[in-house]
């Protein structure tokens, strides 16, 4: 096969897989982010301790977690024709690649926000702050470069289940490799595949250290800044720095 010929079979390659793994990330992340909080609220010591609901919500993650990616894309094809109408291409491939890294990512949040400071969390309760503020104020903020790294990780992790999805008609530079590189023996698109998510793989991963750096620089260096910015209005900055110094 000649390059003028790979060349429109890898670019709608490359278009698909970047649409699969771009919602997939996207609804990952609105599910899998407050579903990582909630671990931790719920835990012993927690805000909003629960232990039974802990324990059920983290029995639900783990078993979504341990399923095989290839098994859950077949236990899910009632649901994904439910949802898309099809079974195949790119678009049913999201349903199962995002149900897939909601539990994954929860759990990268989960470790993420129990690394946050508890003095910082202790100082917006004294002053009132709710759990919503204390959320948003410093859970979040404070653990963001981790946040970074670990939705870095869920992408690279669906480009890997994307190009699994490819092999049962999903589309994508996994279909690609299977249906040329494997089937019609053309070896050389095969590793140019494979290149090519080596490439994609090695600049995402830079971006997102690079990304987290920066981010762990700035809030390094601005301290309790980032929680005495949102609650000086509220409570008073004089009581506010403090409280956060001290923390």
């Amino acid at each position: 096969m000649t390059w003028s010929e790979m060349q429109p079979l890898l670019s709608q390659a490359c278009w698909d897989t970047l649409y699969m793994v771009g919602w997939s990330t996207l609804i990952a992340v609105v599910g899998g982010l407050p579903l990582g909080i909630l671990l931790v609220l719920t835990d012993k010591g927690g805000l909003l301790q629960n232990v039974v609901a802990n324990k059920v919500i983290g029995q639900i993650v783990n078993i979504a977690r341990s399923m095989p990616f290839i098994i859950l894309m077949v236990a899910l094809m009632g649901f994904t024709r439910w949802v898309t109408g099809t079974t195949i291409g790119r678009d049913a491939a999201i349903v199962p690649l995002a149900i897939g890294a909601i539990p994954f990512f929860a759990r990268l949040v989960e470790t993420s926000v129990r690394e946050v400071d508890g003095g910082l969390v202790e100082a917006v309760q004294a002053m009132g702050g709710s759990t919503w503020k204390v959320v948003r104020s410093v859970l979040v903020p404070e653990s963001l470069p981790s946040l970074i790294s670990g939705t870095t990780t869920t992408v690279i992790a669906l480009i890997g289940y994307s190009a699994m999805a490819g092999t049962v008609g999903a589309g994508g530079l996994g279909d690609i490799a299977i249906r040329y590189g494997y089937q019609r023996f053309e070896t050389g698109l095969m590793w140019i595949t494979v290149a090519i998510l080596a490439v994609v793989i090695s600049l995402l991963q830079f971006a997102g250290d690079y990304t987290a750096r920066t981010l762990h620089r700035r809030t390094g260096k601005t301290g309790g800044l980032l929680l005495f910015r949102p609650m000086r209005g509220v409570f008073g900055g004089t009581v506010a720095a403090d409280a956060v110094r001290k923390g």
